[in-house]
């Protein structure tokens, strides 16, 4: 039966509450991990090149990775969803439904949500050829024709890894270039003879009848399509702690000092819901890891 006092519990099962619980069962802090999906949206990645000691390693194979060395720690993971957080006079009450959880410290590591395109269509055939995850979804569309949107690595490397499915991939991008995309992943693209790039365009509509059949573009031109991958971007998912009046920056991210804490005592957060410049797994990790110290100083009262 879980236990319902801990000395921390992370909220988040990215790279940065993952490495985060990993520092934490290090300092012997009893430590809780609540997390619907253990990964994050690293899990999703199609290939990872940067993170040291792998050449490339499949985004689900190194989060794999993250997990078992959390286990092998012998920190509990509940797979749910924190329903809301209060503060109390020892630190925090977490609440997952009607169950309620104790902690000292929190450290809140959930991360971005997938943003949508809001066209007419989208909502209609979602999970029938409108999807967000190209790791999860590519081999439903074996010799298919489908489109990718976005312009950033995630979309680059979401049509690459299509291309390995599909007959033919459109990637799709409302500007002229790929300026948020590293180049070594923009060279690479255009080597691929199944995509053919589409720039300075944007999806009006998507239309079918039962599943998706084609899109409208803003230009006018129509395309015949089985299926669309959705990758432009994500925004911060921090509705559980505006209740606690944590100070967010203009984009909506939460923001945090050099030891990862926040306005709000015995808070602290990591990972890409943060207001730092670089959103990488090598970064959240880094955040993860700091925050977890700060947490053990407070808890012990060590400087």
């Amino acid at each position: 039966m879980m236990k319902k006092d801990y000395d921390l519990i992370v909220i988040g099962g990215g790279p940065g509450g993952l490495s985060a619980a990993i520092y934490a069962a290090r300092y012997k802090l009893d430590t809780l991990i609540i997390s619907k999906n253990i990964g994050g949206l690293a899990a999703t990645a199609y290939k990872i090149c940067n993170w040291p000691s792998y050449n490339e390693i499949k985004g689900f194979e190194l989060m794999q990775k993250f997990t078992k060395q959390v286990t092998d720690l012998n920190v509990p993971i509940i797979y749910d969803e924190v329903s809301k957080i209060e503060k109390s006079k020892e630190g925090f009450i977490v609440f997952i439904g009607s169950k309620k959880y104790n902690s000292k410290k929190i450290i809140f590591a959930a991360g971005t949500k997938r943003l949508r395109l809001n066209v007419p269509g989208e909502g209609k055939f979602a999970g029938k050829g409108v999807s967000y995850c190209a790791t999860c979804d590519a081999g439903f569309f074996k010799n298919k024709t489908v489109a990718v949107v976005g312009g950033s690595n995630g979309a680059i490397t979401s049509a690459l890894l299509v291309a390995g499915y599909a007959n033919k991939v459109y990637l799709i991008h409302k500007d002229n270039q790929f300026q948020k995309a590293e180049p070594a992943w923009v060279e690479l693209l255009k080597t691929e003879k199944k995509i053919d790039i589409v720039l300075n365009e944007e999806i009006s509509e998507i239309n079918g009848d039962k599943k998706v059949e084609g899109v409208k573009l803003k230009s006018g031109k129509k395309i015949k399509l089985d299926g669309i991958f959705v990758e432009i971007g994500g925004v911060p998912e921090t509705s559980l702690v505006n209740d606690l009046k944590v100070n967010l920056n203009e984009k909506g991210y939460i923001i945090t000092d050099k030891e990862q804490r926040t306005n709000i005592k015995g808070l602290f957060a990591a990972g890409d819901i943060t207001d730092n410049i670089l959103k990488q797994i090598v970064t959240a990790s880094s955040d993860g890891a700091v925050a977890a110290y700060s947490a053990y100083r407070e808890i012990k009262k060590r400087e």
